[in-house]
């Protein structure tokens, strides 16, 4: 910091800073106008010397334009707030100013939270933007930051309660006041400098407050290995603070600039991928690699995750409640301060009713119920969204371990009913400024994540089992053996790995699936979780087909359900739609008894045709159902069974799709609504759909016919070449992209069947240049049309 100024009342000083003043504004007469100084300090704050400009005013000159302009006294106080906080200040008369300061800006930032904004419309100046303009934001920077300097070997100290006034001002003024936010954030040495104040629980959540803000603006991930003992930081947390922490964790786990994942091209991910893999981990990955070297860390998430809350109060009174306090209450930090409050006060009260042998009743008790229950509600879903992303990071197989270990599916189990799916009217609580609807209602926010994590949990591991309990276990124990195929490994009760397993799976009448099953039944037509319900529980059948998993839901009656969503209630919603179809898909592929309740249900052909209209009206939609019902039509004409050709001679869904004409209309359709430039992870299952139709065709030697077919069928459309070039491009993309990706070809061996190696020979085929071959694509391409080596990359 620069060399103190002279006292604030001494004559030389007063005459230096009003010399610089007239050479500043040199021309205005002595008589500068209000917007003009208001421009010179917003140029020099600009430049970062808008501290260096606000110091050079008198007190006499800023009291004068104080009248006029109404800046509260703001200036006056930062100029005295300067010069009582150099160096060797005892900091005693710094810390009477701030708090001079602090309510002038508190207010302020009270009506932009609460969105009474009457007050800073009217003011042509508000408190936070005078006092930024005036160097405020810095000059608290440097106080902050003093412990880091040393002065003859000691590090300079100030106060909690001055880093707690500091911290507050600070956050109102980011709130208030446009860009103080990111000018913050681009002060990597300061961000990094806050989390060693998380070491005080007094100002741990002003801290936290500001460095959440922060990070949400910031353009560079901030890397958590950079932080100042970071374990020892971590492991001192209790739980309360570590539950907040996660809200910071969130930022810095989670990779930017993802969006909406399932929206971002596959080229674009691909070419950020090769960048990736030049550069190294990404921030991100380094941050959940830190994270987990820190003893205890997860087993203490899982702790906080299935924590019971205690419920005194009925449905009613806690819905009234929840209405009144969440006015203005929509940040769980701010639940945190007041209960904080509340647990001081009543640690205070205890003791002197100790000194006067009087009973005491505790504050904390007295505040509502339903309070303390949203209090743990968000402390859960910030929990649960960094357990969700650490499994699917780089290290998902060491959080699997511990997760399953610590005995995170059971602990939630216990509390599905009684807090994360407990009944609520339809008055629910909503958070201030957002409707009913909304997905940021803490209720809501706590479900979705919920069933998030169920979904991260069970795609593609062995673990998924977990949400079952013993019973449910013996069960699909005996559906194996009633089948007479080998039961799942990881359910058997024979040796040593197994029991240990069976000891953290779900306990009580019912696992976590099978109470997933029952909400999802009982889910309004228009609910929004209808989506997130269907993919939690697609994400249990997905990876290898397991016939008793299907049975196991077929059973309780899940395909009649989906069935129901479908046809009779004629689903309008796109996304709960797509994620039926991909359920059902999975229900049903390679499982005659899935086929048979199939068409028990669809009994009619007015049922049927509505069926069908649900399909073709988005292929992208519904394609997973089509790939699978074709799979599936493959397996059964193969098999000598009569219970298969029961199903194949009455089931109206599989003598659809064995028509040709079908197939060729649902294969012109797959290729026609995809190009190489919009291919996305959500609808690059449509070229992956086409290519098993074409597989098939293959192994019945019929590829050449289709293909023919496909020709056909572009020259009656008029744009001879147009397809089969679009396709050609679409397999070249194929290649590159899951050539050199081991998870997602190993998930299209596993979901169809056929080896990975016949998926590359087949696309190998349809490539070949050689104009000869019956097989290749350029062999029904005219030369006229051949438009085959676009170049489709992405920079």
């Amino acid at each position: 910091m620069a060399a103190a100024p002279a006292a604030a009342g001494s004559g030389a000083g007063r005459g230096r800073r009003a010399a610089a003043t007239v050479a500043a504004w040199g021309g205005w007469g002595g008589r500068p106008r209000p917007g003009n100084i208001l421009l010179q300090l917003r140029q020099g704050q600009l430049t970062g010397r808008g501290l260096v400009r606000a110091v050079q005013f008198t007190e006499t000159f800023l009291t004068e334009r104080d009248k006029q302009s109404k800046w509260s006294g703001i200036p006056q106080l930062l100029l005295k707030l300067y010069a009582t906080s150099h160096l060797h200040s005892d900091f005693v008369e710094c810390q009477n100013i701030l708090k001079e300061i602090s309510p002038l800006l508190s207010m302020e930032a009270m009506a932009f939270v609460t969105e009474e904004r009457k007050l800073t419309q009217e003011t042509t100046y508000p408190n936070t933007y005078i006092f930024d303009l005036f160097g405020g934001v810095d000059l608290l920077v440097e106080i902050l930051m003093r412990p880091t300097i040393s002065i003859r070997g000691q590090k300079l100290k100030i106060s909690d309660e001055m880093s707690k006034d500091c911290l507050s001002i600070l956050y109102n003024t980011c709130v208030c006041t446009e860009g103080v936010t990111k000018r913050l954030a681009e002060k990597n040495d300061f961000v990094i400098f806050l989390f060693t104040l998380m070491t005080s629980k007094k100002t741990f959540l002003q801290t936290a407050t500001l460095i959440e803000d922060i990070l949400g603006v910031k353009k560079e991930m901030i890397r958590l290995d950079e932080v100042p003992n970071l374990s020892s930081l971590v492991s001192n947390f209790d739980q309360q603070q570590l539950a907040n922490f996660c809200r910071i964790l969130a930022v810095t786990i989670s990779e930017m600039d993802t969006g909406n994942d399932d929206k971002h091209t596959l080229l674009a991910k691909n070419a950020q991928q090769k960048k990736s893999l030049s550069l190294g981990p990404s921030a991100a990955e380094i941050n959940q690699a830190a994270l987990l070297s820190i003893p205890g860390f997860v087993e203490r998430l899982c702790k906080l995750a299935t924590r019971k809350v205690s419920e005194s109060t009925g449905t009613a009174s806690f819905l009234q409640e929840l209405e009144e306090w969440y006015t203005w209450l929509d940040n769980a930090l701010v639940l945190d301060a007041l209960m904080r409050v509340a647990n001081e006060e009543s640690e205070h009260n205890q003791g002197a009713s100790e000194e006067n042998g009087l009973p005491h009743t505790s504050t904390r008790t007295q505040l509502p119920q339903s309070m303390k229950i949203m209090h743990e509600i968000m402390y859960k879903l910030e929990v649960l969204y960094v357990l969700c992303v650490l499994l699917m990071g780089r290290q998902r197989n060491q959080v699997h371990r511990m997760i399953a270990e610590f005995k995170l599916i059971p602990g939630l189990n216990n509390l599905f009913d009684k807090l994360i799916w407990r009944k609520h009217s339809a008055s629910a609580l909503v958070l201030h400024g957002h409707n009913q609807n909304c997905d940021c209602s803490p209720d809501i926010t706590l479900k979705i994540q919920f069933l998030r994590l169920l979904q991260s949990f069970s795609d593609h591991h062995e673990n998924k089992y977990l949400l079952l309990n013993n019973q449910e276990l013996n069960e699909l124990s005996a559906i194996s053996l009633k089948a007479n195929i080998p039961e799942v490994e990881a359910v058997l009760n024979t040796d040593s790995v197994p029991v240990y397993f069976r000891s953290l799976v779900c306990d009580g009448k019912r696992g976590l699936l099978t109470r997933l099953l029952q909400v999802m039944k009982k889910e309004p037509a228009e609910s929004s979780f209808r989506f997130w319900q269907a993919r939690a529980v697609e994400s249990f059948l997905r990876g290898t087909t397991s016939y008793a998993d299907q049975m196991f839901l077929l059973k309780r009656g899940l395909l009649e359900h989906i069935l129901y969503c479908i046809v009779d209630s004629e689903c309008k919603s796109r996304d709960v739609l797509q994620s039926y179809f991909d359920l059902l898909g999975e229900l049903m592929k390679f499982n005659v008894d899935a086929f048979k309740r199939f068409n028990k249900y669809i009994n009619t052909d007015a049922k049927f045709q509505v069926f069908l209209k649900q399909i073709n009206s988005s292929l992208v939609d519904s394609n997973m159902l089509v790939r699978c019902v074709t799979l599936s039509l493959d397996r059964f004409e193969n098999q000598v069974d009569m219970k298969v050709a029961e199903v194949l001679s009455e089931c109206r869904l599989l003598a659809y799709i064995s028509q040709v004409p079908t197939q060729m209309s649902f294969l012109f359709r797959l290729i026609n609504i995809i190009h190489v430039q919009t291919l996305t992870q959500e609808n690059v299952s449509c070229l992956n759909t086409s290519l098993v139709i074409l597989m098939l065709a293959r192994r019945k030697e019929r590829l050449p016919l289709y293909l023919r077919l496909l020709q056909r069928m572009e020259h009656s459309k008029k744009y001879p070449g147009f397809l089969l070039n679009n396709f050609h491009n679409l397999l070249r993309f194929w290649q590159q992209h899951y050539l050199h990706k081991d998870k997602d070809s190993t998930c299209l061996e596993n979901s169809s069947c056929i080896s990975f190696s016949y998926w590359k020979e087949t696309v190998s085929i349809l490539l070949n240049p050689d104009r000869q071959s019956p097989s290749a694509l350029v062999s029904y391409i005219e030369e006229p049309y051949m438009d085959i080596d676009r170049d489709f990359t992405e920079e």
